[in-house]
């Protein structure tokens, strides 16, 4: 299926596993596509109810994007994370991932997102 966040198409591809533990859910599961701008760049998917600035992919799911920035650089594993902020994009469509895989193993949801190559690298 795709859905379109900040005027671009995102693919989201469910598991087989995803879509039977979405079907038993009374409320749509939201996952969160987070994206961490720091002294290097972090990717994570969380998953919860909240369904504020979510965008519906059905009946049992909803999808966001969201762009934080921590308050001071630190790449220090483990640990507690770093304060972050909301970042404010004036132009989230670059930022915006073109895909988007939702797995659910052992009673946990999964996730991953992630970009089309760049095409400043594609040979001329």
């Amino acid at each position: 299926m795709h859905i379109t966040l900040h005027d671009k198409s995102v693919e989201v591809k469910l598991s087989s596993a995803a879509q039977r533990a979405l079907a038993q859910r009374d409320r749509p599961l939201v996952a969160e596509m987070e994206l961490l701008f720091s002294c290097l760049l972090r990717k994570r998917v969380h998953f919860g109810d909240e369904m504020a600035q979510a965008t519906s992919a059905g009946d049992r799911l909803a999808i966001r994007f969201r762009p934080i920035m921590t308050r001071h650089c630190t790449v220090a594993g483990g640990g507690e994370a770093p304060p972050s902020d909301d970042f404010p994009i004036a132009n989230p469509r670059p930022y915006v991932p073109n895909w988007l895989t939702i797995d659910f193993r052992n009673g946990q949801w999964a996730g991953d997102f992630g970009y089309a190559e760049w095409s400043c690298l594609k040979p001329a």
